[in-house]
């Protein structure tokens, strides 16, 4: 049940990035970097650790850095293939493209909500944090949803209606993980691939995006407080 509770906290939280985009397009910045430094501390403060203690019993350090290249490489091909980062060929706008690209976002958040899942078959402590870099990346990707369905000449209904999907797929994402279990041999790796993927959508979407809004100083610096906050959270559970 606090798995699935989470979960739904992760979909409210993409609902409220599209509503603020909706509606406070200028200060996302600010945000979008705090939620860069987050998903970044969370992969390396966290995840990391956690999957080399997991995975030194049945796996060398090789096998786990692979598994992390896997994770960041992978993901980096399934963003090229499915237009996630969108742009107007010649001018034109495209909505379906701007559909696909909404499509991409709610399937990713979809396997947000599987992350948190399998997060609390680890431990209560790793399914919260994850849960907090899901719950700050989720919040981004409501704010890109409503964005691709706009620039790709989609109407303020379309963007509405693709945000309540993207909303409702971590909580899909994490009940899924009620009827499978991962074993003991195997998680850490899948947690590896999480630290690559984490570490894909801080550096290649969230940091470049916070910056092209507001190329300013307190975006870094917001970047920064975000990965601290992670650390200390990690340190002090």
């Amino acid at each position: 049940m606090n798995v699935l509770l989470i979960a739904l906290a992760a979909s409210v939280a993409t609902f409220v990035g599209g509503a603020f985009a909706l509606r406070f397009r200028d200060k996302l910045h600010l945000i979008l970097g705090f939620s860069a430094g987050a998903v970044a501390g969370v992969a390396l403060f966290d995840l990391l650790p956690e999957a080399i203690e997991l995975s030194t019993k049945y796996h060398s350090a090789s096998t786990i850095a692979l598994f992390v290249a896997l994770g960041l490489f992978g993901y980096l091909i399934l963003d090229r293939l499915v237009l996630l980062h969108t742009h107007e060929a010649n001018g034109e706008q495209n909505s379906q493209r701007g559909s696909l690209g909404a499509l991409t976002l709610a399937t990713h958040s979809f396997f947000d909500g599987m992350a948190i899942g399998i997060g609390f078959q680890v431990s209560a402590v790793v399914g919260i944090v994850v849960a907090v870099a899901v719950l700050t990346h989720d919040f981004s990707d409501g704010v890109n949803t409503v964005n691709l369905i706009l620039k790709n000449g989609g109407n303020w209904k379309q963007a509405f209606r693709w945000l309540l999907v993207d909303a409702a797929a971590p909580l899909l994402g994490a009940a899924s993980t009620l009827f499978f279990t991962i074993s003991e041999s195997a998680i850490g790796l899948v947690l590896a691939v999480f630290v690559g993927t984490f570490l894909y959508l801080s550096a290649s979407d969230l940091i470049p995006e916070s910056h092209h809004r507001h190329p300013r100083a307190l975006t870094t610096v917001m970047t920064l407080i975000g990965a601290l906050v992670i650390y200390v959270v990690v340190s002090l559970l």
